[in-house]
């Protein structure tokens, strides 16, 4: 496997390629330089021809100006991760990027498949999860999540293997807030403090740099939801377990021009003040990555043509949505789903494009 991790020395060496990047794509945080838009690969058939769309999209995003990829094990039945690592070890065996130079992340939670879905899904997973031990049939919400430590060493495992990376950057928690579904709340914390434990420990022995918490609803909710996530009170968890340093570091929630929560809603509580889920995790030191920046495609056409006007320079909805993402205070990076070499090279024409200014931002925002 891969050897290594991004850096402070290799994102900067990245960084240094592309002259032409505007102030602003690159951001700097916990010594790294880190792209302001990466590419997601969470879509796309469970087929060899997407596998290898895929790999091309990957490989002309990090030759482009994105050095942020986000993938997960269940992803296109584990195929995702695979092509990922395909990319990433054709380039640097190529020495046209190395290891220190991408930050890769990925997620475990959800019951990954092997290359396409079974037949019978549910005799999969005891096939190959209980019966050898790996987690007990009363361990998974709904049959297709499970956050058992045990399970999530067996994840992990798999998932370097699939990237073929020593070291995951970021790993996130997949979805957590599912578990709600199956468990009071006290039940959930003590499961969350027990995956914040192994993850630790996973971090000491280098499978992993950081971890976090990628989640759908569980950061745009009000507290006091059913499913609702508290970003202090896991916070607290991780700083209980590890103190200051700790390694829970980075979240990632939805938010695009049509789901704005992570920036207006006040759904998180920090020293009894209430907020959004972008100011807490920029007050508590955490980076966030946003998902779904153009919803899935479905706003990288026929937006309102008021947001153009705020948009000079920019000659796609795609890119349009991407700039108001990247834009918004508190957003680190913007990921988006891109599996075709015309998505990358449409979507790299804002690596030459400066973020909105914060004035800027609002007008846009107003008008949006």
């Amino acid at each position: 496997m891969i050897k290594g991790f991004a850096t402070d020395e290799g994102t900067r060496r990245y960084r240094a390629r592309f002259p032409h990047a505007a102030p602003g794509h690159f951001r700097e945080w916990d010594g790294l330089v880190i792209s302001s838009v990466g590419l997601g690969t969470y879509l796309g058939d469970d087929d060899d021809a997407t596998d290898r769309s895929y790999q091309q999209a990957i490989r002309r995003a990090l030759e482009g100006g994105f050095n942020v990829v986000d993938s997960a094990i269940n992803y296109r039945h584990q195929r995702s991760e695979r092509s990922v690592g395909a990319a990433l070890e054709a380039l640097i065996a190529s020495e046209t990027i190395g290891r220190d130079e991408v930050l890769i992340a990925s997620k475990g939670g959800f019951v990954p498949y092997d290359g396409k879905a079974p037949d019978r899904p549910a005799e999969y997973v005891v096939d190959a999860y209980v019966r050898p031990g790996i987690a007990a049939a009363g361990d998974f919400v709904g049959g297709v999540h499970c956050l058992a430590p045990r399970y999530l060493a067996d994840q992990l495992d798999r998932s370097r293997a699939n990237l073929g990376v020593e070291t995951i950057d970021v790993y996130f928690v997949h979805n957590p807030e599912t578990q709600l579904a199956a468990v009071d709340r006290p039940e959930f914390l003590g499961r969350m403090r027990a995956v914040f434990a192994f993850l630790e420990g996973a971090a000491a022995e280098g499978k992993i740099r950081l971890y976090g918490t990628a989640t759908w609803n569980g950061y745009r909710q009000s507290l006091g939801t059913a499913d609702a996530l508290s970003l202090a009170e896991l916070e607290t968890i991780a700083r209980e377990l590890a103190g200051g340093a700790h390694h829970f570091r980075v979240i990632q929630l939805p938010y695009n021009l049509a789901m704005t929560e992570a920036f207006t809603q006040p759904t998180q509580a920090l020293d009894g003040e209430a907020m959004s889920v972008l100011e807490a995790a920029r007050r508590l030191g955490m980076y966030t990555m946003t998902s779904a920046s153009i919803y899935q495609g479905q706003l990288a056409r026929n937006l309102p043509p008021i947001i153009s006007d705020f948009l000079p320079g920019l000659d796609t909805d795609a890119q349009r949505a991407l700039q108001f993402v990247r834009s918004t205070p508190g957003v680190g990076t913007a990921l988006v789903g891109m599996k075709q070499l015309h998505h990358v090279e449409d979507n790299a024409r804002v690596v030459a494009v400066p973020p909105l200014g914060w004035d800027e931002f609002q007008k846009l925002f107003n008008a949006a």
